[in-house]
Formats: C-alpha cells, sequence, structure tokens
C-alpha cells in the first residue's frame, strides 16, 4: 500500500513589514487538559467553553470516553461537555492510548487508581522513553497498585484499581506534572492527601493554574508558597460540575508576541491579561529585557518591538516558563550580542530533548551556539537559508516559523507536528504577518 502524501514541509517568504495585529489564540492547552479531568471527577455535568481542540485534548477526551464516562466534543464551538463520574470511572476496564502527551499520561496515570478495576495506559515511542517512575513510586505510596509494565521506570502503565485510601507523600519538585496530578486527584481520596517538595523546583506557576481550576470546580488545595515544601488537598470535598471559560494558551500566543517584537510591529491577544495564572504569559518580559514595549491590561497583553526588530541579547533563566525557551531562542539570532537561556535541563526530557534540538538548528542556520546541560548561549552571526528539522515537536515547528519571518530562506519541515497543540498554527501567523505559507508535499 502507497504512503499517504503528506506536507513534507512549509516554506515561509516574509513580507518584510512589521506586524500589526490581534491575534485570536486557541484555548489553554494546559487548562483545557486540566478542566477535562476535573470535570470527569465531578458530580454533574460540565461545560467547558473556549476548550483547544487538538492532538492532546483529544486524546484526554478519548481516554475519558474510555473510562466510561459521557464526553461531548464541539470542534465549531469550541467546547466540550463532559458528564462526571464524582470521583471514580465506571469503566472495570480500559485501555488508554494518549500518544505523545505528557500531561495526558501523567494525569491520567495519577487519576486511575481512582476507578475500580484493571487500566492500562500506552503512548508513542518517544513515550515509553519518557520517565515516569517518581510518580508510580508515590502512587504506591498512596495505597495504588501501579507499575511501569516494562520494568523501565516508563510507560506503558498498569494499574490495578480499588480506590485511592490517600495519606503524606514526596514528589521530586522537578516534576511539575506530578503536583498538578497529585493535586486533582487527591479530592477524590477519603484520606487527606499531603505532598512534600524535595529538592529543586521548576515549572511552579502550574501549580497556581492546577489550583485555580480545582477551585473554580469548587475544592480547595493549599500550597506553601513560601519555600513550596508542601502541599495539601483536605478530604471531603467534592468536585462539583459547572460552565467553565477556558482562556487563551499563553505558551502558544507567545510566537506572536515574539512575531511582533522581532520584526519591530505590534502584537495583541485579547483574553489573557494580568489576572491570568499561566505563568508561560511572563515570556514578555523577557521580550521586554531584549527591547521591546509591553502592557498587561485586565484582559488584554500587548507587545511592541523596537524599531526594526533590532533587539538585544539577555541573560536569562527560564526555569519557570520553560515551553517559550525556543521561541527566545529562535529569535536570538537576531538580537545584538549573545542570548544565554538558563534552567531548562528538564527540557530534555519533553517531546524531544529541546536543548540539544535547539543548538542542532541553530547551528544549520549558521549561529554559533554553546550547549549547557543546563541551556545554552547563541552568539548570532550571519543567517543562512536551512530546513530546520522538528523531532515530531510542535514548540519546534512553531519556534523557528517565528524566525523565518526574518530569516532568508527556511523551511520548517513535517510542519503538522503542530497538531499537538495549535492545528492551524500556519494558518493564523500567515494572516497575522502577511507572510506567505507555502505547503510543500512529500511522502513520509
Amino acid at each position: 500500500m502507497a504512503a499517504t502524501p503528506a506536507i513534507a514541509a512549509m516554506r515561509i517568504q516574509p513580507t518584510g513589514l512589521p506586524v500589526n495585529a490581534v491575534a485570536k489564540i486557541p484555548g489553554s492547552k494546559s487548562i483545557t487538559n486540566r478542566a477535562l479531568l476535573i470535570a470527569a471527577l465531578a458530580a454533574g455535568e460540565s461545560e467547558l467553553l473556549g476548550a483547544l481542540a487538538s492532538e492532546d485534548t483529544v486524546y484526554m477526551a478519548k481516554a475519558l470516553e474510555a473510562l466510561g464516562l459521557r464526553v461531548k466534543h464541539d470542534i465549531a464551538g469550541e467546547r466540550f461537555i463532559v458528564h462526571g463520574g464524582d470521583g471514580t470511572f465506571p469503566a472495570n476496564e480500559a485501555e488508554l492510548f494518549v500518544g505523545n502527551s505528557g500531561t495526558s499520561m501523567r494525569f491520567l496515570t495519577a487519576a486511575l487508581p481512582l476507578g475500580y478495576g484493571h487500566y492500562r495506559i500506552d503512548g508513542v515511542p518517544r513515550m515509553r522513553q519518557r520517565p515516569i517512575a517518581p510518580l508510580l513510586d508515590a502512587l504506591r505510596d498512596l495505597g495504588a497498585d501501579a507499575v511501569s509494565e516494562q520494568g523501565t521506570g516508563c510507560p506503558p502503565v498498569v494499574v490495578q484499581a480499588s480506590g485511592l485510601p490517600g495519606g503524606n507523600i514526596r514528589v521530586p519538585g522537578d516534576q511539575s506534572h506530578y503536583f498538578s496530578a497529585f493535586l486533582r486527584a487527591g479530592r477524590c481520596a477519603p484520606e487527606t492527601v499531603a505532598i512534600g517538595a524535595p529538592g529543586v523546583l521548576f515549572s511552579t506557576p502550574y501549580w497556581h493554574t492546577t489550583a485555580d481550576v480545582m477551585r473554580a470546580f469548587g475544592v480547595e488545595a493549599e500550597l506553601d508558597e513560601a519555600d513550596w515544601s508542601w502541599f495539601r488537598v483536605e478530604s471531603g470535598q467534592r468536585y462539583q460540575g459547572r460552565i467553565y471559560q477556558i482562556e487563551p494558551d499563553a505558551s502558544n500566543a507567545s510566537y506572536f508576541f515574539a512575531a511582533a517584537a522581532v520584526t519591530g510591529g505590534r502584537g495583541r491577544v485579547d483574553g489573557l491579561g494580568r489576572s491570568s495564572t499561566q505563568g508561560d504569559l511572563n515570556f514578555v518580559r523577557a521580550l521586554e529585557a531584549m527591547g521591546a514595549t509591553v502592557e498587561i491590561g485586565d484582559d488584554f497583553t500587548e507587545v511592541t518591538g523596537p524599531e526594526g526588530g533590532r533587539l538585544r541579547g539577555v541573560d536569562i533563566d527560564m526555569n519557570a516558563i520553560s515551553d517559550t525557551a525556543q521561541t527566545l531562542a529562535a529569535i536570538a539570532p537576531f538580537a545584538e550580542g549573545p542570548t544565554t537561556i538558563r534552567g531548562i535541563g528538564h527540557a530534555r526530557l519533553k517531546e524531544t530533548d529541546r536543548v540539544e534540538a535547539l543548538a542542532t538548528e541553530l547551528r544549520k542556520m549558521g549561529q554559533e551556539v554553546e550547549e549547557r546541560p543546563d541551556g545554552l548561549t547563541i552568539t548570532p552571526r550571519p543567517v543562512v537559508a536551512a530546513d530546520i528539522a522538528t523531532y515530531d515537536d510542535h514548540r519546534m515547528a512553531m519556534s523557528f516559523a517565528i524566525a523565518a519571518l526574518r530569516a532568508p530562506e527556511l523551511r520548517i519541515l513535517d510542519p503538522g507536528c503542530t497538531a499537538k497543540t495549535f492545528p492551524d498554527f500556519f494558518d493564523r501567523l500567515g494572516v497575522v504577518t502577511g507572510a506567505a505559507m507555502t505547503p510543500e508535499k512529500g511522502v513520509f
């Protein structure tokens, strides 16, 4: 059987003009997946408005359906309707597949012991390389039966569920998804769940996002914000179904803010303002340090780039906003002076080794790159034409698309990988920037 022709590359021809637009950004992937699982654990029906339709969120929704819950996805209306299981799952046996969705894998693994039966959760080959052992260890400390099927400390995971008793656990601070997973599932345990957080902490803003969504559905989580050393969810609380509005995705907004900065233009995103709990909105402060002007209002954020897009290099720790590190790295070649990005060693365990991938592709563009365990330094050199590999990583494709707005000739390979979180990214980028997006077909 012949292989199916697909879009092998996206050739981007910039207009040479500054961006001047209001960009419409789809709903947050992180919030959509958090809200989907919480709605599944709630009593009654929930309607999630402004929800993201992407591979990651569809994987989560399909997994919840496989667990016996009723989930309706209205793609045109940007909403999910979920009939919750009030703290458990109806199915007593299920095979779940979540692709390369790290949030779905971790969130569901922590929640599966709330059911009663035999569950198995798996993903693509890359997912089978992404460690999950600390989460499984903590689940066993809470009284659950959850194991790595192949004994590798990675998925597939098999859970023999009989309810989650609860108790005290310790979880390494370098895995923000673990804390979010236990905070949500902990409400359904008969005992209070307390989580200790030893070691260096990463991506702490996501814990605020989790607590905010939980609160909206009626459950309070206690977070020790003095030193982030512990978290607790008191027993006896109950999620209640509700109508819930999901705000635009701050991580995906970063590309449009960067486009404005690097072209010396103006980019605005409505619905994403100072009340947002999404830490990745702080990416605009990195652009501000590079010379852009930033305004954050009650319900909007706007970035204006310096004249001619003349940015300056920065030295910045992006530990808390590592999903935007690729965005910053992709515009660093157009800055005056080196840019150093620190604190993103944990990004080596994402969809790909993002630090190594950045270094490799930036060198293809003629840049001088020093790679370190926790980050890299990019010293600008004349940009040359290149075919940019994306490593089946949506953020590699979207970040280097922004570089293409200033680069002489860049082709983004396998652009379809953006379907993971932003299926129509290139269409929207073309509308906002006026740049010509030319898909080139091929066979994978």
